[in-house]
């Protein structure tokens, strides 16, 4: 079961998904904050998030 980290996370992201600086920091931040199953839903969100958003899927990489 995610943390609420992990919630909040995802909060940040989407917050900050009109800056990709802002949005390449936040996913720094959720690498080394989050536990490793976190950091697989995250990923999985941001798959499916990001799907329309190119100048944010470049940043995923």
């Amino acid at each position: 079961m995610a943390t609420i980290n992990y919630y909040y996370t995802k909060s940040v992201l989407e917050t900050v998904s009109e800056n990709p600086t802002q949005f390449k920091k936040a996913l720094q931040h959720a690498k080394k904050n989050l536990l490793p199953f976190e950091l697989d839903h995250l990923t999985k969100w941001l798959n499916s998030y990001t799907t329309n958003k190119p100048e944010l899927r470049d940043l995923l990489k």
